[in-house]
């Protein structure tokens, strides 16, 4: 399957990114794909040509390039929660950097350039993220309703910015939570406010699960996680981007 180590312009210099697409000498329905806080890396190379192989133009780009080129932060090959302090200590200052502000110039530009690439076709695109990069999905589909048909979020803090964002979706929304991140009533009262807001979405809590338990290369991984994560996020696709 091809890939492709990518720049993209941007109001503040270029975004380094990871592509990868089906080699079918098509065009194909563009994602852009938010990685968590640790940014791109093998694990999230393997998730994008998992989902390219389904018939995707998959765009990843690093969310912190204004630091430099992923990965910003040193990383280990296996993220266990003996070094999670260290690494935290070391991306919460960037986390804290990247404002609303910039999240929406950077989205703006990813889904520009996404679009632009010849082996993606016209029409719309699905924005779909992990940890801190589900709430950024959540902010690149409210800014853009007439592009984005899909949109999903997996354990991130989707509800960060209250309930004002999800008024502004016309994308079909998945949520997918971890047990350890929430509970039945506060997921109640979070899907209360997607239904006053006229969102059309599901939103459910992974049974079993803890934060991040879709990334295979940390102590949260869910082997069950993660297929419930692509048995929800490939059919939100085939509905809203028209391919299968």
């Amino acid at each position: 399957m091809p890939t492709k180590t990518l720049r993209i312009p941007t109001a503040d210099g270029h975004a380094d990114a990871f592509a990868a697409f089906p080699d079918r000498g098509e065009r194909h329905p563009g994602v852009l794909m938010y990685a968590d806080g640790f940014g791109i890396r093998p694990v999230l190379r393997e998730m994008a040509r998992e989902l390219a192989g389904h018939g995707y133009y998959v765009l990843v780009p690093n969310l912190f390039y204004r630091h430099g080129p992923a990965p910003v932060v040193e990383l280990p090959e296996h993220i266990g929660e003996e070094a999670r302090p260290a690494i935290f200590a070391q991306l919460m200052p960037l986390i804290e950097a990247h404002t609303t502000v910039r999240v929406l110039s950077d989205a703006e530009a990813y889904l520009g350039f996404l679009t632009a690439q010849p082996e993606v076709g016209a029409g719309p695109v699905a924005v779909t993220g992990y940890c801190i990069g589900g709430l950024l999905a959540m902010r690149t589909a409210a800014a853009h309703p007439g592009q984005v048909a899909a949109v999903a979020a997996f354990h991130g803090p989707v509800g960060a910015d209250g309930p004002g964002l999800f008024s502004e979706l016309s994308a079909q929304v998945h949520l997918g939570h971890a047990e350890g991140d929430m509970t039945p009533e506060a997921l109640g009262e979070l899907n209360q406010a997607l239904d006053a807001a006229g969102a059309d979405y599901t939103s459910e809590i992974y049974p079993g699960t803890i934060h991040g338990f879709t990334m295979s290369d940390t102590d949260a991984f869910s082997a069950s996680g993660l297929q419930h994560h692509w048995d929800r996020l490939r059919p939100l696709l085939e509905r809203t981007l028209g391919n299968s």
